[in-house]
């Protein structure tokens, strides 16, 4: 049997979030070496909680979460309380955790692992603002030729932006750090609104993981009866577009999605635009190509996979 591939998991959970990491913790493909939570969809001492709860309704105490940054690079934290709720994980009523974060700090594991295991063996998996790859990046640069991917949930280009015109939340709340990341050299797979955005939680596709009638999912199912509301309203469609667990789908099944190669470029100097992902779709600028975007998912195929994982 092959090895599992080693994954840190970047996130700001985020009912998306927590699916996405139910998702990984149930695929026997990937070894979750840590989690590192960062400040985005709610304050810091929300997302590291949140990811301790997570892990506990998968039954993996053995995991270990690290907290990391608490606010964004250069700009003052912007959160997203309208859509996820107070707590981040409004929906199921999910126990206050006994488990405990680690002493070390997200940043520092990251560069430790990523110096101490094998060059080319650990993906980092980023779900929400890039403050702690950014930082990592910053602190040992070493680290970029060592990292063997990074696949992340962020930015649109045909979809535009979902928390202003032109710009994705998570690019949005640190466009400074997706910038380093963007420019890191490291090779990148982009899941942006354009994919996400049909991968939608139709009424269907819920009441399918209802019907698992486990803990895991009953809870799953709660969480995206909450996150959708908001989708649904914003959007008019049934379900709201389920972004995060398109990063661990990709892994477990890249056939699932398509795209192309293209040039990245973030915004950080206009307000009007600040945080926008500038994707070279057809190749205009001649900037080398620094991202795989992707554009397309088989939504049937990623829910029958996240389904069958729960």
């Amino acid at each position: 049997m092959t090895q599992p591939a080693k994954i840190i998991i970047d996130t700001d959970p985020g009912q998306d979030d927590a699916v996405a990491i139910l998702l990984a913790l149930a695929s026997p493909e990937l070894e979750v070496v840590g989690i590192t939570a960062v400040a985005g969809n709610v304050p810091l001492a929300l997302t590291e909680k949140n990811a301790l709860k997570i892990c506990e309704l998968a039954g993996r105490r053995d995991i270990k979460v690290f907290s990391g940054a608490i606010r964004p690079l250069m700009r003052a934290l912007v959160t997203a309380e309208e859509v996820h709720g107070k707590t981040g994980l409004n929906g199921p009523d999910l126990p206050e955790p006994t488990m405990t974060l680690q002493d070390e700090y997200a940043v520092d594991f990251i560069v430790r692992t990523l110096m101490n295991e094998a060059p080319g063996t650990v993906t980092l998996c980023p779900l929400g603002p890039l403050t702690n790859i950014a930082l990592a990046l910053i602190r040992e640069p070493k680290i970029a030729e060592r990292i063997k991917q990074i696949v992340l949930m962020g930015g649109g280009y045909f979809e535009q932006g979902n928390v202003t015109p032109s710009a994705e939340f998570n690019i949005y709340v640190d466009p400074h750090a997706a910038d380093i990341v963007f420019r890191s050299g490291v090779p990148i797979v982009m899941m942006p609104l354009d994919v996400t955005h049909k991968a939608l939680t139709t009424r269907a596709r819920v009441e399918g993981i209802r019907a698992i009638n486990t803990p895991v999912g009953k809870a799953t199912a709660e969480l995206l009866d909450f996150f959708e509301r908001y989708d649904e309203r914003k959007y008019g469609t049934d379900g709201g577009p389920l972004h995060d667990p398109c990063v661990i789908a990709y892994l477990l099944k890249p056939g699932l999605f398509s795209g192309r190669d293209c040039n990245v470029a973030i915004e950080t100097a206009s307000e009007l635009t600040m945080g926008a992902t500038v994707v070279d779709w057809w190749g205009v600028t001649g900037r080398p190509a620094n991202a795989k975007v992707m554009r397309d998912i088989d939504a049937d195929g990623f829910f029958a996979l996240l389904t069958e994982r729960l």
